[in-house]
């Protein structure tokens, strides 16, 4: 069962690194930002995946830690996106 776990968590960490690759050719800030995602979420699942297969849950907090910062992150962006769209008011 472990070696499953393993190999499963190895698939999804070379399928997140391609997309990665991918995304992070694109100069386009919002396409930069989906990067940081998928990274987050690939990153968690492997970990998920990997303190699965060895019986370590700290491992749980490190996965669930990378998920909370890829969505703050997510969120800055977003705040600081909308910031710097609205026109300056000053006369």
């Amino acid at each position: 069962m472990a070696e499953s776990l393993t190999t499963v968590a190895l698939f999804v960490l070379l399928a997140s690194a391609a997309g990665l690759v991918v995304v992070l050719r694109s100069r386009i800030a919002i396409e930069r930002l989906m990067a940081v995602q998928l990274l987050g979420t690939g990153g968690a699942a492997t970990l998920l995946l990997l303190g699965t297969a060895s019986a370590q849950p700290a491992l749980t907090d490190v996965a669930l830690l990378l998920v909370l910062l890829s969505a703050f992150s997510c969120a800055a962006f977003t705040l600081g996106e909308t910031a710097s769209d609205e026109p300056d008011e000053r006369p």
